[in-house]
């Protein structure tokens, strides 16, 4: 192994930011005022070589890390915050959201970074350095020349038995820095694929979700060559070679990972390879849309990713369902909630959160329902109120879903008469949805207690009843009083006692 610092060709101070430059040279100071030995290592060295901007610093230390974490957020005015105890490792969340994380190394530096995962990641820079004009790389696995050359190389042959996770990382990394994953290293992932099922659920959701944030169409692709995508997700595997209707051009595995990317193509993340831009530029968009599937909804993730992970999952059943009917037509009955089911039970496995789970097995659920609402024409007014009433907040996430469908369903085979109807009909059902928020929302008709004093009905299920009646009736333009409300129910009620 080389220990000695390798020097870059280019200055490392010139690729460092002012403000970056300005809080490391005052955490350096501080640290040696302490007798603190320190080190930034890891991603912070290599995006910095790459000129990529991270507001996330890590920080090893010859000592308590938690300790020193502590003392270092009370001088930066920053929060502490214990990660590991057991291992020592805490962050400090400075005021402008910075983000330093310290861990404790024992020996040399130069042992801590043999036991990294890739080259790229195992570089460091000494923190008393700071305060010279140009700080040295110690680089004793040539990770600066990989940077260069754009390549993803393990340090050792142990890093993917050391800690399995590492194998999804890689993956990640390549996608991410735009890399190449090394023919050797290739070969280790693939031999060590399996173990990825040992590591915690909520590791591989953390990496899988940053993997799903990076717009492409490769990148499950890839994942599924490097034989991690079915070991992540075993159920998959039952979707290879599933043949589909002829109206489909590809079999379910490959439809489902095609229908991940025509996910971006439709929140205006991606390309299309098998169709115009003209024909595309017709799907509905403003920034409303776009700020909905930028909203977080559990920590690492968004709308759009957990779309894509519904896109994933939205067939997972097919198989189990697949059958001909009496005209010898294929058919994939119930396949939807089947699937939404079997979506739970995986997400469950990897620690999704109970909000994130609800909405990909809604939208897996109800993936067909868009383009059920009208057998003809446009739906009607009712039909798209009775369609968000069983969706809720997944309801527009689902017509785009719908559409991602339609495209990994036809592929370069496209019609261009169908896929302009279908985009007529998100858009219309997206602009009347609107509408009939105005209308079902504020102000109310009536309540419960009108309808329990006024028609002289018991407390139970048939006062819910009688008012999930009128606001559907509202939605559809029945009726906008308060007298048209009550005249309905009393009309409901006689039906019902007629």
């Amino acid at each position: 192994m080389v220990s000695h610092n390798s020097r870059q060709a280019e200055p490392f101070r010139r690729l460092v930011g002012s403000e970056s430059w300005v809080l490391l040279e005052k955490l350096g100071e501080l640290l040696a005022e302490r007798g603190i030995e320190a080190y930034i290592v890891g991603g912070w060295v290599r995006d910095t070589l790459l000129g990529r901007e991270t507001a996330d610093i890590d920080i090893a230390v010859a000592g308590d890390a938690l300790e020193i974490a502590s003392g270092v957020a009370e001088s930066l005015d920053g929060r502490y915050v214990p990660l590991d105890v057991d291992n020592k490792v805490a962050r400090v969340v400075l005021p402008d959201k910075r983000q330093l994380d310290f861990s404790a190394f024992e020996g040399t530096i130069e042992r801590d970074l043999a036991r990294r995962d890739f080259t790229v990641n195992a570089m460091a820079v000494s923190l008393r350095q700071f305060g010279r004009e140009s700080p040295q790389v110690i680089d004793p696995f040539k990770g600066q020349a990989d940077v260069k050359k754009k390549i993803i190389r393990t340090v050792s042959d142990n890093v993917f038995s050391e800690d399995a996770v590492r194998l999804l990382r890689a993956a990640r990394l390549a996608a991410e820095l735009g890399f190449i994953i090394d023919k050797p290293a290739e070969a280790l992932i693939r031999q060590h694929s399996h173990l990825i099922s040992s590591v915690a659920g909520e590791r591989v959701r953390e990496e899988f979700l940053r993997l799903l944030a990076i717009s492409g169409a490769g990148q499950l692709k890839h994942l599924d060559e490097l034989g991690l995508l079915i070991a992540i997700f075993p159920e998959l595997a039952d979707a290879k070679g599933v043949g589909q209707p002829k109206e489909h051009h590809w079999d379910v595995f490959e439809h489902s990972l095609r229908t991940v990317a025509a996910v971006d193509l439709v929140l205006q993340q991606g390309d299309w390879e098998f169709a115009d831009k003209k024909s595309l530029a017709g799907v509905p968009w403003s920034d409303v849309l776009a700020g909905r599937f930028v909203q977080e909804v559990s920590s690492g993730s968004t709308r759009r990713t957990l779309l894509k992970l519904a896109a994933l999952l939205h067939d997972i059943n097919k198989p189990q369902t697949k059958a001909l009917d009496e005209n010898g037509r294929m058919r994939f009955l119930g396949h939807a909630q089947e699937g939404a089911e079997t979506a739970v039970k995986m997400l469950q496995r990897l620690r999704f959160s109970a909000k994130e789970i609800k909405l990909v097995e809604t939208e897996v659920l109800h993936h067909l329902r868009p383009t059920q609402l009208s057998q003809s024409d446009l739906p009607t007014r009712r039909a798209i109120y009775r369609y968000f009433r069983d969706t809720g907040e997944a309801g527009i996430d689902i017509l785009f879903l719908s559409l991602a469908d339609h495209l990994a369903t036809r592929g370069p085979g496209l019609i261009p008469d169908g896929w302009q109807e279908h985009l007529r009909l998100v858009e219309y059902v997206i602009g009347k949805h609107s509408e009939q928020e105005k209308l079902v929302n504020p102000p109310k008709l009536l309540d419960g207690y009108d309808i329990i004093n006024i028609f002289r009905i018991p407390v139970g299920p048939q006062v819910g009843e009688l008012l999930e009646s009128v606001r559907e009736a509202r939605a559809s333009g029945e009726l906008t009083t308060r007298e048209e409300a009550l005249s309905y129910i009393s009309d409901r009620l006689k039906e019902k006692h007629a």
